[in-house]
């Protein structure tokens, strides 16, 4: 909890994106998480998916990097990708936090012409 709240406090000296689809994860808690979760990310840039984000997230998929029942993980490293993020910050270790999967989208970008996104927890922030 302690480590969750020193990055929101130092995630404000970021020009901060989010995809469109945390959006959406968020608008399911209750009412009144909702607007908590509203305030937070008020004044974040919302990015949208878009069908070259998608065919990425697949390849991060078919190339087994991301399995594909966590394919909203590999879309949003995808909309992080496709829109020069260079940044993903996330709590997901099963997934998205991982040396080998850093490296394995950093070749798979590096492949397809796109930066290479640092996907790093909080606390390396």
């Amino acid at each position: 909890m302690a480590m969750t709240k020193s990055a929101w406090s130092t995630i404000k000296e970021y020009d901060v994106y989010i995809s469109n689809i945390v959006m959406d994860e968020l608008h399911l808690a209750t009412p009144d998480l909702i607007d908590r979760f509203d305030e937070i990310v008020k004044g974040f840039h919302v990015l949208e998916s878009t069908k070259e984000a998608e065919n990425l997230a697949n390849i991060y998929v078919e190339q087994g990097i991301i399995p594909e029942r966590y394919y909203d993980d590999a879309l949003h490293v995808a909309i992080a990708s496709t829109n020069d993020i260079g940044l993903l910050i996330s709590w997901n270790f099963k997934h998205l936090v991982k040396i080998k999967t850093r490296k394995l989208v950093a070749a798979v970008n590096t492949l397809n012409d796109y930066l290479v996104v640092e996907i790093i927890s909080p606390p390396e922030l």
